[in-house]
């Protein structure tokens, strides 16, 4: 009998699902259709967004986790979030190869994480493949910003408004673009974090 386990490893290695792999697949999927629905369409108090989310994840969000509906996963057991995250309004989450947010990272309106992309060669089919997003501790991600797959956004890094990033993002540095170019690095005595007050 496969498990979601299974599934995450059929997605990991880019390998052919076997029609029990498959079969789960499409129904995780429909049970993420589902849950964000829930989540979607009625009010929910950020306790209860908690609750859905680790739901809809398979496992708990982080310690603080924030977010605004409205949100949409295509599979969602392949989230993990840090401590302290925010996730703002419209983001969708396209997790079958992985997504990994680190602790205190933001996510801004509208931000796409796609870890699927397809083979564009001629009798190939446009088959599916996968690979992971990395977005590290204290990154900002800003609204309308699309992650490819295999992208990996360093800490305190910062993915300014409206970017396609497709290579990864070195630490302490502000990218941005169509495709994300490196505008500038976060100079040093910057990078301290500070405890603001939580809210």
């Amino acid at each position: 009998m496969v498990d979601v386990d299974d599934v995450i490893s059929c997605f990991r290695e880019n390998r052919d699902p076997t029609p029990e792999i498959q079969a789960l697949s499409d129904s995780l999927n429909q049970e993420s259709i589902r849950i964000c629905l829930e989540l979607n369409t009625r009010y929910n108090t950020p306790e209860e967004i908690r609750a859905i989310m680790s739901r809809l994840i398979g496992k708990p969000v982080g310690e603080g986790f924030r977010m605004f509906p409205p949100f949409q996963a295509d599979f969602a057991k392949n989230i993990t979030f840090g401590k302290d995250v925010f996730v703002n309004s419209g983001c969708h989450f396209q997790d079958q190869g992985g997504i990994t947010i680190g602790d205190r990272a933001l996510i801004g309106h509208n931000v796409v994480l796609a870890t699927a992309n397809h083979d564009i060669r001629p009798g190939h089919g446009h088959r599916l493949t996968y690979a992971p997003i990395t977005i590290g501790n204290d990154a900002w991600i800003g609204s309308n910003s699309t992650i490819l797959a295999g992208v990996t956004i360093g800490e305190w890094s910062v993915v300014a408004a409206g970017a396609v990033v497709t290579k990864d993002v070195p630490p302490y540095t502000v990218v941005g673009g169509v495709p994300a170019r490196v505008l500038k690095e976060i100079p040093h005595d910057e990078r301290e974090r500070l405890d603001f007050p939580k809210h």
